[in-house]
């Protein structure tokens, strides 16, 4: 008989149920800039995860220190470059409380009518993206044909394609051109009907609802814990909404167009369908600025400024809801030019904080998922 001889292989830390430690970056996980996540890995799960932030930082906040109330504005419009117009908004609205300055009647209405276009296309970006990141490659492009559309009377407007530089302190840089209302309707209108494509192609995905269903389920404890705002945490059930709890610009008079969208289950499909019902609110609201406008008599976008603009010694805070969820602006003057601080609460800082709950207990292969979900942009996490 041949004798026979036993080979032990050594299977070093697996046997031991060892865990790993796994960094994701930083480099682009999302398509919206540098994040590093580290997370430590039982097998396929997730045991704990750190948000890692910083690589993007733009000292902006300094910045604020050494520059007029002017040029402050073009600082605070890059941080969440999908949402340019709305970071604008939130300084001149410090500012003009600052100054107790009242905005003329149709400056009002513009911005209003800007900020919900800003925000169509601030959706629109994530309800093409986030399908690609789970594989499904249709209606990235569906959604930049939209956002062409839009994106055109946005550029016919203020010049700029991302970074408008439209708001002013006091009002808008200039009046609408001639025929814009008329070209931004037929825009809306356009958008419209087509964006069923998302309702349709996306949600009415057996695969897609199969990878956001139930997965990364987000606690109404969890959003009030770490500051989450806008529709990720309305997807939790925290019904909250700025522009109706308390309006700024002319919200208050289109609560009844305005809809505050929420959801119960907290999972990604319950943040991609509040996102895409906002959507079609904002579509809705543009439509009610227009009409507004359309009944508004000529009239000044702006108020007359002074060559030096100072604000007086005091502080103050002003906050919006920009598309990614609550913006705060905490302006404190000394009575000179130059803010003496100016310190930006962004969105996506205090919703991607959320990851550190979300992913514990996960799988490695849910974590895309849940990380789209989030809808962030890591330039208004660092700013």
């Amino acid at each position: 008989m041949t004798p026979t001889t036993e080979t032990t292989v050594g299977i070093g830390g697996a046997a031991e149920s060892t865990d790993m430690v796994l960094n994701i970056g930083p480099q682009h996980p999302s398509t919206h800039g540098v994040l590093r996540l580290k997370l430590v890995l039982d097998g396929e799960r997730i045991t704990s995860a750190e948000p890692v932030i910083g690589y993007m930082h733009r000292g902006a906040e300094k910045l604020f220190e050494a520059r007029d109330y002017r040029q402050i504005i073009m600082l605070a419009n890059r941080h969440d470059w999908l949402s340019a117009f709305s970071n604008e908004l939130g300084v001149v609205l410090a500012v003009e409380r600052m100054l107790g300055m009242e905005v003329p009647t149709r400056a009002v209405w513009t911005r209003t009518l800007l900020a919900e276009l800003n925000r169509v296309l601030n959706h629109l970006m994530f309800l093409g993206s986030y399908p690609l990141e789970l594989g499904g490659i249709t209606p990235v492009f569906y959604a930049f044909r939209e956002r062409e559309v839009l994106q055109n009377v946005m550029e016919e407007v203020s010049g700029g394609r991302m970074h408008y530089m439209f708001n002013r302190v006091g009002g808008l840089k200039e009046d609408l051109p001639a025929g814009w209302t008329t070209r931004a309707r037929a825009a809306v209108a356009a958008v419209r009907p087509r964006m069923d494509v998302f309702d349709d192609l996306v949600l009415g995905n057996e695969i897609f609802r199969g990878r956001t269903r139930g997965v990364g389920a987000l606690s109404a404890g969890a959003v009030h814990a770490y500051g989450v705002s806008g529709p990720i945490a309305r997807a939790s059930g925290v019904d909250f909404d700025l522009r109706r709890d308390e309006p700024y610009l002319a919200y208050g008079e289109l609560q009844d167009t305005l809809k505050v969208v929420t959801r119960t289950e907290g999972d990604c499909l319950a943040r991609f369908e509040c996102l895409l019902e906002q959507t079609h609110n904002a579509l809705d609201l543009a439509d009610a600025c227009l009409d507004r406008l359309a009944e508004l008599p000529p009239g000044p976008v702006n108020q007359r400024l002074p060559k030096v603009l100072k604000a007086p010694e005091g502080h103050t805070y002003a906050w919006t809801e920009n598309p990614l969820g609550i913006n705060g602006y905490y302006l404190v003057s000394k009575g000179e030019k130059t803010p003496y601080r100016l310190k930006l609460r962004s969105a996506s800082y205090n919703n991607i904080q959320a990851l550190a709950d979300l992913l514990p207990g996960t799988l490695v292969a849910d974590m895309v998922a849940i990380l789209g979900s989030l809808f962030f942009v890591v330039g208004d996490i660092d700013k």
